[in-house]
This record gives C-alpha cells, structure tokens and sequence, in this order.
C-alpha cells in the first residue's frame, strides 16, 4: 500500500477530489479527517496543506503527492514529477498599486520591499529587495505600510483590483498541480497505476467520442474529418450503400466537425463524452 499527499484546502483541493474519484479511487474528507483508506485500490491518502506536501515526499514519509508546482519550487525539494494535471494553472507576479509608475519591470523591485508568501522564488528571480514574508494576505500589507510592492498567486486579478493594485513585469513563476513521487517510488505498481488513471482521465477531458452514419460515396471523405486514434471503425449497416463510423476527435473541434458531417450528408450524427482512456 502507498501513502499520498493531497492538499487539505484551497483551490487544488477540490479539483483533486474530484478528478481522483473519477479514475475510480475512494476518497472523502470530513472537516477533521487527515487520512482516507482505499484498501481496494491500495492507497491512503493523507491531507496537508498544499505547500507542506513536498516536504513529505521530498523525506519519503510519503510516496507520492499532488500539489502544485509553485510551492515544489518555493520548497526547493527534489521530487519526481509524474504528471502535470491540466488544473490548478497560476502565475506568481509582481503587483504595486495603481498610482506607482516606477516599477515596471522585474529590475526595477531589486531595492523594493516586497510581501510573498513565496521568498525562495521571489529571492531567485527578483535578485534583490527586501522580502518580508507572510503566510497569506499579502494585498493587504501595502496599505499596512509594511512593504511597497508584494509577489502573489494571481488567477483571475480580481483580488488585486479590490485591493487598488495592478500587475507589472513578466510573471515569476508559472505553476499548475501536478502528482509527484519520492526519487526511486516512481515505478510503485500503484503510483504507475495512479499516474496511468490520472493520465487517461486528462485525456478523456480532451477528446470526444462521435458516431455517425454515412453513404458510401462520402465514406472517404467523413473518415478524413475523423481519423480516429489509429483509425475510425466502419460497419457496414444493413440499409446498402450505408456506413456506420465511430472515432475519437478532438474536443476544441467537436462541433466544428459535426457540422461538417451534416453537410455531406451524414445521419445520426452523435457526440459523447469520455469518462477516461488510454491511447
């Protein structure tokens, strides 16, 4: 049985949950648990704050754990990365308020005081400035009089615009979750498991499923708009002249390439959501 880290709260947490239990594991949490056991599956999961986990992998008390990208850096810890998984996606930036027009660029808040819950990366490429470092808030601290500038998780900014502030320079770090393994557990059958169920279920969220009938004279044709993996499957249908067609395509063409088997003549047309794959 492994053990592994998922993050007990914030943003990661839920799409964490909910992407885990898709690939079939048993996982919940009540607001005081710390663990979860999956016995079926091998696993127990054990939840941490997010910026914790890769000090737990990073010593092998756990065998894998996902978090994101930013606190594996922040931590300076050697980790294994697996899987990066298509969630969680944020950018460490500079803000200052909005009346400042001296800093705009990353050179210019090399004698700034800056406020970040993430002084190692800020450290490493800012070059300079004096850190004052706090566990969240951060927006806040400008107004405290306590720094002139901060470095902070943006996603949407809107936090920042509430707060009088505004984005400059080129992003610090750019991060997204991902599952991590200790160096030399990689190759667990159930972290090879997990990074493979994780894997098909990214997938899955790309591609969908259509099927379709046809006649023969534009078979040629509707299989050049879904080629399928290696390639689509044809029956032949009972009507004569008439095919049936499935393949997996593209989801950002989905629609697209429904249309454009309407035109040429296709019946039946139907689209579908995967729950997961392997290719």
């Amino acid at each position: 049985m492994i053990k592994v880290a998922l993050p007990n709260k914030g943003v990661l947490f839920e799409p964490t949950m909910d992407i885990l239990s898709s690939c079939g594991y048993k996982v919940s949490k009540t607001l005081r648990s710390l663990n979860s056991l999956d016995e079926a599956n091998g696993v127990e999961f054990f939840f941490l704050r997010p910026g914790d986990i890769p000090v737990y992998v990073a010593n092998g008390i756990l065998d894998a754990g996902i978090t994101g990208k930013d606190f594996v850096e922040e931590k300076g810890v050697k980790l294994a990365p697996l899987l990066d998984l298509d969630f969680g996606q944020s950018k460490l930036r500079l803000a200052v308020p909005e009346s400042d027009q001296t800093r705009r660029a990353v050179p210019d808040f090399r004698s700034s005081r800056i406020a970040t819950s993430f002084p190692n990366i800020v450290r490493n490429k800012v070059g300079g400035g004096t850190l004052v470092v706090l566990e969240g808030a951060v927006e806040i601290s400008i107004k405290m009089g306590i720094a002139d500038a901060i470095a902070d998780i943006v996603e949407t900014g809107t936090t920042l615009k509430q707060a009088g502030l505004k984005v400059v320079g080129d992003p610090l770090f750019v991060s997204e979750a991902a599952l991590f393994a200790h160096p030399g557990r990689e190759n667990q059958p159930e972290v090879q498991v997990m990074k493979s169920r994780l894997w098909g279920r990214r997938i899955a969220r790309s591609y969908m499923m259509v099927e379709y009938d046809v006649p023969s004279d534009k078979l040629d044709k509707a299989c050049e708009l879904t080629p399928g993996i290696e390639s689509p499957t044809v029956t032949a249908l009972r009507k004569t002249g008439w095919f049936s067609v499935k393949a997996m395509i593209e989801k950002s063409r989905a629609h697209s390439v429904m249309d454009k088997l309407a035109e040429l003549g296709g019946k039946g047309i139907l689209l579908t959501a995967i729950e997961s794959a392997r290719i």
